[in-house]
C-alpha cells in the first residue's frame, strides 16, 4: 500500500489534472472534484483503501468552511433575517418531507424507507452552496444572506434528527438523550459569548502587532470550538460555525476571513473527493425512472416551495428565485442519514446507492444553475410574476427621474452621498442592507431597500432616466447589466462603475461606462494630486489633515471601517 504522502499527492494530480479539463470545457471545479473522487474512490483506482486519512482532511475543510460561514453571521445578520429564514427551512423541510413521502410510497417503497428518502431529500448542501455562493461574490447579497440563514435552520433539524436516530444505538431514554445534548449546546454558547464579549476584545492589542499571532489564534479557536463539541458528542459542524459566530462582531473578522480561505480551499477539496470515493454506483439499473423522478423533485420542487413562501413573505421575484436555486441539491447530511439508517436495519444497502445517484445529478445540476442563475432567471422572469405579491419588502420606487442615482452606500459610496445631499439636486440611495437602509432614512436621507442585481428592480427604478448614475457595486455581472440597460434604453445618462481589477475595468468601459473606480487605486492618485495642489505647504497639509481627522470620526460613528490588509 502507498504512504499516505503518496495517496495525498496523487490524489492532487488527479484533481489537478480533471480541473484542467473543467477548466477547458468551462464547467464549474467542484464538480471536476466529485468526479475525482469517484475515479480515485474503490470502483476505479482504489487509491485510497484505508480512508481515515482523507476523511480528517475532508473534516478540517468542512470545519474551516463552517467556521468562515459562522463569521459572515454576525448576530445583525441573524436578526434581521431570522424570521426568514426560520420560516422557508422548517416551511421546506416540512413540505418536502410530506410530498417525498407519498412520491415514495407511489413509487413502490416501504413506509419506512419513503420516510428515510424523502427526509434525505430535505437538506441542503451548505458546503456546496457556501462555497458557490462565495465564488459568485454573493455571501453578503440579499438571497445570499437569506439562503445563508434558512441552510443554518436547515442544518439545526439534521443534526436533530440525526441525534435522534443515533440515539436507538444507546442505551436509556431518547428523550433524555436529546434534551440532554440540547443543554450542553446551550451552556457551551453562554460559555463562549462570555469569552467572546469581555475576553476577545482585550486582545486586539497583540494582534495588530502580530499577523502570524492572529492567523494561529483564529486555526486554534475554530478547531478547539469543534473538538469541543465533538469530545461532548455533538456536531463537530455545529461546533465550528458557533465559533465563527462568536468572532463576527470582532474588529478582526475580515482579515481572519482573508486569511483562512486559502487553507479553507485546500481541504474543501479533499471533502469533495471524500464525498466522490462515498458514492456507490450500485446495481440501479431497475431504479433509473425512481432516481429521475425523485431527482427532478428535488431540482424543481424544491425551489417551487421556497419560491412560494418567499412570495408569501412578500419579497420579489429575483429574490425567491435566486434564494430557491440554493435548495435544488441534497446535503451531505443525506448520507450520513441514510448510512445511519443502514446501520440500524432500517434500509438495505442498495438505498445508498439509490440516493448517491440521487446526489450527483442533483449536485451537478443545481451547481450549473446557481453559477448561471442570473441567465436563467432573465429567461424565466415573466413567468416568475405568480410567485410574487402586489405587497412587497423591498421597496418599489414610485418616483422615477432622479438626477443621481447611487447604487451601494458603501464605504466608497459614502463620500459620494454626501456630495449628492450637497448638491441640491433630486438624488435616491438603493442599498440591500436593511440596518443601513433604516438609518439613513431616520436620518432623512432618501433610500429605499434593493438589490441591485435584480433586473426587474433596476427596470422598475428607471435608472436610464438619472443624469448620473454611480455604482459602487464591485460584481462586474451586476455592472455589465446595468450598462446594458442604459444601452438598450438609449440613455445619455452617465454611469460610473466600480471593478476589482484592471481587467474587469476594460470590460466596463468596452460596455459603455463613463468611468470605473478602482478602489485600490484612488489613494495614489488623490495624494498624488494633492501633492501636485499644496506641494511643499505644512500649513495645508495641516487643514486636509484636520479635515480628514473629521471625516474619519464621522465614517467611525456611522460604522465604517476599512478592510483589513495582510501583512
Amino acid at each position: 500500500m502507498l504512504s499516505i504522502f503518496l495517496q495525498i499527492s496523487l490524489a492532487l494530480l488527479v484533481v489537478l489534472v480533471i480541473s484542467f479539463l473543467m477548466r477547458f470545457l468551462k464547467q464549474p471545479l467542484v464538480i471536476g472534484y466529485i468526479i475525482s473522487g469517484i475515479i480515485l474512490g474503490p470502483f476505479f483506482l482504489n487509491l485510497f483503501p484505508n480512508k481515515d486519512t482523507l476523511e480528517i482532511f475532508s473534516q478540517l475543510g468542512v470545519t474551516f468552511l463552517l467556521f468562515i460561514v459562522g463569521i459572515h453571521l454576525n448576530p445583525k445578520t441573524i436578526k434581521e433575517f431570522g424570521k426568514i429564514s426560520l420560516i422557508t427551512g422548517i416551511g421546506q423541510f416540512l413540505f418536502t418531507s410530506i410530498i417525498g413521502y407519498f412520491i415514495g410510497i407511489l413509487l413502490g417503497f416501504s413506509p419506512l424507507t419513503s420516510l428515510y428518502i424523502a427526509i434525505a431529500l430535505t437538506f441542503s448542501s451548505t458546503i456546496i452552496i457556501t462555497k458557490l455562493l462565495s465564488d459568485k461574490d454573493s455571501l453578503d447579497k440579499l438571497y445570499g444572506k437569506i439562503s445563508l440563514g434558512f441552510l443554518l435552520v436547515q442544518d439545526m433539524i439534521a443534526i436533530l434528527i440525526i441525534i435522534i436516530i443515533s440515539s436507538f444505538f444507546t442505551q436509556g431514554n431518547i428523550t433524555n438523550i436529546i434534551f440532554i445534548n440540547l443543554i450542553k449546546i446551550l451552556v457551551i454558547i453562554l460559555i463562549l459569548s462570555f469569552i467572546s464579549y469581555i475576553v476577545f476584545p482585550n486582545l486586539n492589542i497583540f494582534f495588530t502587532k502580530s499577523q502570524e499571532l492572529l492567523f494561529v489564534f483564529a486555526i486554534s479557536w475554530g478547531i478547539a470550538v469543534a473538538a469541543l463539541f465533538s469530545y461532548l458528542g455533538l456536531s463537530i459542524e455545529t461546533g465550528a460555525l458557533i465559533a465563527g459566530i462568536m468572532l463576527s462582531m470582532s474588529d478582526y473578522s475580515a482579515e481572519i476571513t482573508s486569511k483562512l480561505k486559502p487553507l479553507r480551499d485546500f481541504f474543501l477539496i479533499y471533502f469533495f473527493i471524500f464525498l466522490g470515493t462515498q458514492i456507490i454506483l450500485g446495481d440501479v439499473s431497475n431504479s433509473l425512472f425512481q432516481i429521475l423522478i425523485f431527482s427532478f423533485f428535488v431540482l424543481i420542487g424544491n425551489p417551487l416551495i421556497v419560491m412560494i413562501l418567499m412570495g408569501i413573505l412578500g419579497y420579489t421575484k429575483n429574490t425567491g428565485f435566486m434564494t430557491a436555486l440554493t435548495t435544488a441539491q441534497i446535503s451531505e447530511f443525506s448520507f450520513i442519514l441514510v448510512l445511519l439508517g443502514i446501520k440500524l436495519g432500517h434500509l438495505n444497502s442498495n438505498v445508498l446507492s439509490f440516493v448517491s445517484l440521487i446526489g450527483i445529478i442533483t449536485i451537478t445540476a443545481s451547481s450549473y444553475m446557481i453559477i448561471y442563475s442570473e441567465k436563467i432567471y432573465s429567461n424565466l422572469s415573466n413567468y416568475l410574476s405568480i410567485f410574487e405579491r402586489k405587497k412587497i419588502k423591498e421597496n418599489k420606487n414610485k418616483e422615477i427621474n432622479y438626477d443621481y442615482l447611487l447604487l451601494g452606500e458603501n464605504r466608497i459610496g459614502f463620500s459620494i452621498m454626501k456630495y449628492f445631499l450637497k448638491s441640491k439636486k433630486k438624488y435616491l440611495i438603493v442599498d440591500f442592507n436593511p440596518e443601513r437602509v433604516r438609518k439613513l432614512k431616520y436620518q432623512g436621507i432618501k433610500c429605499i431597500l434593493g438589490d441591485a442585481s435584480d433586473p426587474d428592480f433596476l427596470e422598475d427604478l428607471k435608472i436610464e432616466k438619472s443624469k448620473i448614475l454611480v455604482s459602487t457595486i464591485p460584481d462586474k455581472e451586476t455592472n455589465l447589466m446595468i450598462l446594458g440597460i442604459l444601452k438598450e434604453k438609449n440613455s445619455d445618462t452617465i454611469s460610473i462603475t466600480t471593478a476589482r481589477n484592471i481587467s474587469d475595468a476594460f470590460d466596463l468601459y468596452k460596455a459603455g461606462s463613463n468611468y470605473v473606480i478602482l478602489p485600490h487605486f484612488l489613494g495614489g492618485e488623490y495624494v498624488a494630486k494633492l501633492i501636485e495642489n499644496i506641494k511643499e505647504n505644512k500649513k495645508e497639509y495641516e487643514i486636509e489633515k484636520q479635515k480628514h481627522i473629521k471625516e474619519l470620526k464621522e465614517r467611525l460613528k456611522e460604522g465604517h471601517e476599512h478592510p483589513k490588509t495582510q501583512k
